[in-house]
């Protein structure tokens, strides 16, 4: 019964065979990113193995929802510090623009469906890349008035090594604006 709990509170699908659920009928399907099988002492005994299929190719991000105390300041803070371009769709809903991305944004307790389980203004920690150098970068913040939070930092990012500099924008999310120190490269470091 405690596995069966422990199992049913992580998510996992459980069975038995034969009606019986014993250490040597058990098999536990566990999503591909854990390590298989598990050999922790108290589970040895069980048969573990993923029941995924192999995963999906994803191509890139088209979008994200910002969930914002106020479209106005969001949309004002992103197109004057950053530069997004801000686009109205669907009616009256609005969204920031940048590359091939956007920001689908909905306003605190006037979200569209569906939405986010726990949609919370200030809850998003993202990192943008730019190709201006991050000295150019923090100057321009420092003219808009944005305090930087840390930075310039090495990091590294998706594809590669990055600097990077963070603030936060109006609603406390956390702002990383990197950029690459030479051209990404497939797999990252």
């Amino acid at each position: 019964m405690i596995l069966r709990s422990l199992l049913t509170s992580t998510g996992l699908r459980w069975q038995t065979v034969f009606g019986k659920m014993t250490s040597s009928s058990v098999q536990c399907h566990f999503p591909l990113h854990w390590k298989t099988p598990v050999t922790s002492s108290w589970l040895s005994g069980f048969q573990f193995y993923s029941s995924a299929r192999p995963p999906l190719r994803i191509k890139g991000l088209d979008h994200l929802v910002l969930t914002v105390r106020s479209i106005e300041e969001t949309t004002g803070f992103y197109s004057k510090v950053l530069g997004m371009e801000v686009v109205t769709f669907k009616g009256n809903r609005k969204a920031l623009s940048f590359g091939n991305q956007k920001f689908n944004l909905h306003e605190a307790g006037k979200e569209f469906e569906p939405k986010a389980l726990l949609p919370t203004p200030g809850s998003i920690d993202l990192c943008l890349v730019t190709e201006t150098p991050i000295a150019e970068v923090i100057e321009h913040l420092k003219a808009c008035d944005v305090a930087v939070e840390e930075g310039p930092v090495l990091r590294t990012g998706a594809v590669g090594p990055i600097s990077s500099v963070y603030f936060r924008d109006p609603d406390g999310n956390l702002v990383e604006v990197s950029n690459y120190h030479s051209e990404p490269t497939a797999g990252g470091v």
